[in-house]
């Protein structure tokens, strides 16, 4: 939305922050659970270690709360002064068919904000980003923050070699502080444009297949083992997925640049979804960057859903890769299946 001037809005990232638990499993232990080997799991899948929860502990709301705290801190505001809590993370939370978001707002002390959610699955955050600068840019609020959590790893069945994609599937969190119009020396960064593509061909190919209404839990759906992550025909959908993935990264990602007036010439870092190593090389050479220091390869997190992109980003700030004046995309994708990518420049 334009001013009165003409000129857009600004929407800066005022603070972010992320929580990962502390207990660690290695490749060499999931080589071992899965019967792949270990050189494949590390190398080929690019999963040196990850974090996991363990089964009492670190639910998704208290790993939010962990990394939302940080953020709120960063950006030096009061809970008060938030208008919306939005929980962007995974669908499986400390309780189905309930707020995750209403639960962090009320221990965070946000009581003037309004608490929703949106799910993207592993492309949420770009998404998540584009709806609350929305937001923002039309006045709506004022001051969002936004959450996200996965502990998917739950899921995951290291003996159903279909699921080996998921494999890499880590636990955490992260947080985000949007403002309209901050200061200058408060923001971290500038919010600009985004842009998404769905497949919906893609819908089920990976699902739980119990616990929803096609098959309630019941004694049967437990003794099958149906409420792990399956994917049903895993050739197939790899075979389809192998034809359209690259084009549609590369689609939003320009997408997302043109609308914000770049191109991809611009780019400065990508913090984008944990993936396999081979193709996360691709995809940010096709980009004309470079892997080793254009980017962060999260092999030492693996994919922790729509957290990756603050992990890459924290990651990559730390090392001296992102710098004031730098272009940085946030590039996502997720099971359904949604692509997405939401610019930012950078001010430090």
């Amino acid at each position: 939305m334009a001013d009165s001037e003409g000129s857009v809005t600004t929407v800066g990232l005022t603070g972010y922050d992320y929580y990962v638990p502390e207990t660690v499993v290695t490749g060499e232990e999931i080589a071992e659970a899965s019967g792949i080997p270990e050189e494949v799991v590390v190398e080929k899948m690019g999963l040196v270690e990850k974090r996991v929860c363990p089964p009492d502990e670190d639910h998704a709301t208290d790993m939010c709360l962990e990394a939302a705290e940080g953020a709120i801190a960063e950006a030096d505001i009061e809970p008060t002064a938030i208008d919306l809590v939005l929980y962007h993370g995974s669908e499986f939370k400390d309780h189905i068919v309930w707020s995750a978001a209403a639960n962090i707002a009320d221990r965070l002390g946000a009581t003037n904000a309004y608490a929703t959610e949106s799910y993207t699955l592993c492309a949420g955050a770009p998404v998540a980003f584009r709806q609350v600068t929305s937001q923002l840019r039309t006045g709506d609020i004022e001051t969002a923050l936004l959450v996200s959590a996965s502990r998917e790893e739950d899921l995951v069945d290291y003996a159903n070699e279909d699921s080996s994609f998921m494999f890499n599937f880590g636990s955490g969190a992260s947080a985000a502080v949007l403002e309209r119009e901050p200061e200058r020396d408060r923001a971290r960064a500038r919010v600009r444009g985004s842009d998404a593509i769905t497949d919906g061909s893609f819908s089920e190919d990976v699902v739980m297949p119990a616990g929803g209404s096609v098959a309630p839990p019941s004694h049967e759906t437990v003794d099958a083992n149906a409420h792990t992550l399956d994917v049903p025909d895993p050739d197939g959908m790899k075979e389809r997925l192998a034809e359209v993935s690259l084009d549609n990264y590369l689609a939003v990602a320009e997408g997302a640049l043109e609308s914000s007036g770049y191109e991809t010439d611009d780019i400065d870092f990508v913090a984008v979804t944990h993936m396999k190593r081979s193709f996360h090389e691709l995809l940010l050479d096709r980009l004309g960057v470079d892997p080793g220091t254009d980017g962060y390869y999260l092999d030492e997190y693996g994919h922790v859903q729509s957290v990756d992109q603050i992990l890459a980003l924290d990651e990559g700030h730390e090392r001296g890769r992102v710098e004031p004046g730098d272009v940085v995309l946030f590039l996502a994708a997720g099971t359904g299946y949604t692509w997405a990518a939401t610019v930012l420049e950078w001010l430090g």
